[in-house]
């Protein structure tokens, strides 16, 4: 670790900041630019040489990848603007371009006799599951009814920055309370939901990263109401092009921003934050950072001196459990997608229903054979997104982290490509579609991969389990409880939101907001701007 010097004569050579954001991943930006907004004096310390973290692309051949992101929910229309596009659009006036992609997903579950095509809107969602599984329709609408009692409270929680008046739940948010504490299984069950209707409407499970047993219902209602009534995004160049345009909006505003700059140590003195050390060597003055890192790695190794941490922010992060990892495949394909038969954006293929056996068998096993993909053809969405006559696919599946952990160096290059190959014969046999002998261009990222690249903890890209005792719902309602460190907050997909990428970019928005109200109320800053 880097030396941090604090003698006398670098003390006149010390900055002072207003804010500092550790981390320029979708959170980080979305703070960094929010208090940019205001007026304040920000800086942006990033480890890597670009920005976005996991939201960010990579070029093989002729080929341009997204490195991570399938759809991009929270957008909404032009028309009726949800919360990503109202950061995006009104709030920050970022230029960045989006297209829809043309269904919601397409589920396909040999063992049970699924093969189904879901489309966007509330109405032809209920109509495509009761078409595949007849009877299903009341319990369908009864619970799109219920999503939407959790939407409206969502946004009233969301709003109250964790002042909740309990008395104004009671009265207008009680299927709030009464599924707060219930799993997704638990209540589709208790709405008599035919279990084969229960498959299509579940499939989007494994972007949640945990099976429908644990998976808290009120996560699930939210993120699926926002994605099939909103629609699903992409960003017509990547993910690198609005995370550059938010890097070029924070200069605009006068926020500052530094690459190739990690922060080693946050400085703390009576449970207060004093300022930062740099792996450059040096000391930035701040009482306040906003942390696009897990709490985990702050409280046991950038907390400095360790003795400032308390016992109970210890025993937080170590109750929570690490969500689960990918490998993906990322493949450029030599003939385009109506030439290789590929008539579908998003594919989920399952070779059995359960979410809880996919679970058990795909996340904690290390086999040449794996039971669940999520698979993309970006083309079907962007059709010029690769040159002409080509296309790009990306299969995606799911790991818990430790099960990397015991790899060999000698055997990895053999097991991801052994991994891939299983994959993309598992895509051809459940879509009866030929890609391998058009494979231009393939890159192989695992866990590892992931870790190399953003040294996040075992590669972990899905931040701790939304797991019914840790949902979101409980994270924003204790979230003024669980400051152990004056002026410190965080963002991203460890922060109170949750993981994905619309919650990372809102987690900024939050962050950047309480934090300002900080600066107001200790005086720390004048007037803001409007």
């Amino acid at each position: 670790m880097t030396q941090i010097t604090t003698n006398s004569s670098n003390q006149d050579k010390i900055r002072f900041y207003n804010v500092i954001v550790a981390g320029a991943g979708n959170g980080g930006l979305v703070a960094a630019a929010t208090l940019a907004r205001k007026g304040v004096k920000v800086l942006l310390l990033e480890q890597h040489n670009l920005p976005g973290g996991f939201a960010s692309s990579f070029v093989r051949g002729r080929f341009e990848f997204e490195t991570s992101l399938h759809e991009l929910c929270s957008m909404g229309t032009s028309d009726e603007k949800e919360g990503v596009r109202r950061i995006f659009e009104d709030q920050l006036n970022i230029e960045a371009s989006f297209i829809q992609v043309p269904e919601a997903y397409r589920v396909i579950i040999p063992e049970e006799e699924l093969d189904v095509i879901i489309p966007f809107g509330v109405q032809e969602f209920t109509d495509a599951v009761e078409k595949a599984v007849p009877g299903s329709k009341k319990s369908v609408k009864n619970f799109w009814q219920l999503v939407e009692d959790i939407h409206n409270a969502i946004i009233y929680v969301g709003r109250s920055q964790g002042k909740v008046d309990r008395i104004e739940m009671l009265r207008n948010h009680a299927n709030f309370i009464k599924t707060g504490g219930y799993a997704v299984d638990e209540v589709l069950d208790a709405l008599k939901m035919p279990l084969k209707a229960q498959r299509i409407v579940t499939a989007y499970w494994c972007y949640l990263g945990i099976p429908t047993s644990r998976l808290s219902f009120t996560i699930f209602a939210g993120m699926l109401r926002t994605y099939i009534k909103g629609g699903g995004w992409v960003p017509r160049y990547r993910s690198h092009g609005f995370t550059t345009a938010l890097d070029k909006r924070i200069r605009e505003l006068g926020g500052e921003i530094e690459y190739n700059t990690r922060i080693e140590k946050i400085l703390v003195k009576d449970g207060k934050i004093t300022g930062v050390g740099t792996s450059k060597g040096e000391i930035i003055r701040t009482n306040h950072v906003i942390a696009n890192i897990s709490p985990t790695a702050v409280y046991n190794k950038i907390i400095y001196p360790q003795t400032e941490v308390p016992e109970i922010a210890y025993k937080l992060v170590n109750a929570r459990t690490h969500g689960i990892t990918l490998l993906v495949v990322y493949l450029g394909l030599d003939k385009s997608a109506e030439e290789l038969g590929i008539t579908d954006y998003s594919y989920f293929i399952y070779n059995k229903g359960s979410s809880d056996a996919l679970y058990e068998e795909g996340t904690k096993e290390l086999t040449k054979s794996h039971p669940a993909q999520a698979t993309v053809c970006l083309n079907k969405a962007i059709p010029d997104c690769s040159p002409p006559g080509t296309s790009i696919l990306y299969i995606t599946t799911l790991f818990r982290p430790e099960t990397w952990a015991n790899v060999k160096v000698e055997d990895y290059f053999d097991l991801k490509t052994e991994l891939a190959t299983q994959l993309i014969d598992d895509f051809e046999q459940a879509t009866n579609i030929t890609i391998r002998n058009s494979i231009e261009e393939i890159e192989v990222a695992t866990p590892i991969t992931f870790a190399h690249y953003t040294k996040v903890y075992n590669g972990v890209i899905y931040g701790y389990e939304n797991d019914v005792w840790d949902s979101v719902v409980n994270r924003l309602q204790s979230m003024n409880h669980e400051k152990y460190i004056d002026g410190l907050e965080f963002c991203g997909g460890f922060a109170e939101q949750g993981h994905g990428y619309s919650s990372s970019l809102d987690s900024g928005r939050l962050a950047a907001l309480v934090t300002l109200q900080k600066l107001i109320e200790s005086e720390e800053i004048g007037e803001i701007r409007k």
